[in-house]
This record gives C-alpha cells, structure tokens and sequence, in this order.
C-alpha cells in the first residue's frame, strides 16, 4: 500500500494529470492554433507500421476524434482539458495526451502530425457514422 502512495505522489510532483472518470473532465474550448485536422506525414516511430497514418481532429468546442489506421481503423472521441496552463486531449479510455503546436505543427503522443485541410476518407467516414458532439472545424 505505502507503494501505490508514495507512486501516487510521485506522479503529482511530475505534472502528470490524471483522470478517473471521463465525463468528470471539464471540456475546453480549442485555442484557435489547435482547432482544426492534424495528420501524420512518413513514418512515425509510434505507429504500428511506416504505413499507418494518425489523425487528429479538434473543433472549437473542444471534443476531439484521435483516428489511426492501418490495417483498420481505429477512432476514439475525447475532449480537450486544460490542466495547470497545459492542454491536454483526454480520449474515452482515458487516455492523456499532452498538445504542443508550433505553427502546422503538432507534438502528440511522441508523434508529429501536420496540419491538413480534411481528415482521411476511412476517418471521415468514421465521424459521418459517429458525429462527434460539436461541429467540425
């Protein structure tokens, strides 16, 4: 037990933020330099295969859609938290991604997407059968 705690405070004194019940999160509005689709261009080392492609998709209001295909889709909804003057995306597994644009830039989850002008067909396709709650940038 003494472990957990003593983890449990070490995690606090990093700045990791933490979340155990998604809709407890408080949605953040996007910053203007956030709103928008993001992508992967050329391999990334945190993706599956050289071929794989994330994307990002991120409205005004603040939801979120983190879509990553290869071999199949993958598309899970969240929304943006603001913690200690960072911001974050906290998807529906509760998964914490810190956000860190430059430019047509994007840092997210040891990758780096570019800005784009559309999300790809496959997760275009995903949001057109499950609308995300706000509408699209």
């Amino acid at each position: 037990m003494k472990k957990i705690a003593v983890a449990g405070v070490l995690l606090a004194l990093a700045g990791c933020a933490q979340v155990d019940n998604y809709d407890e999160v408080v949605k953040h509005p996007a910053p203007a330099e956030l709103m928008g689709y993001w992508q992967s261009k050329g391999p990334q080392s945190k993706m599956v295969s050289p071929e794989a492609i994330a994307t990002l998709v991120v409205t005004k209001e603040g939801d979120t859609l983190d879509c990553r295909q290869w071999l199949r889709v993958v598309a899970v909804p969240g929304k943006l938290m603001m913690r200690s003057d960072e911001i974050y995306n906290v998807t529906r597994k509760l998964d914490i991604y810190s956000l860190d644009p430059e430019g047509s830039r994007l840092e997210y989850d040891g990758m780096t997407l570019q800005r784009v002008d559309r999300p790809t067909v496959e997760c275009a396709t995903y949001l057109t059968k499950h609308p995300l709650e706000s509408t699209l940038p």
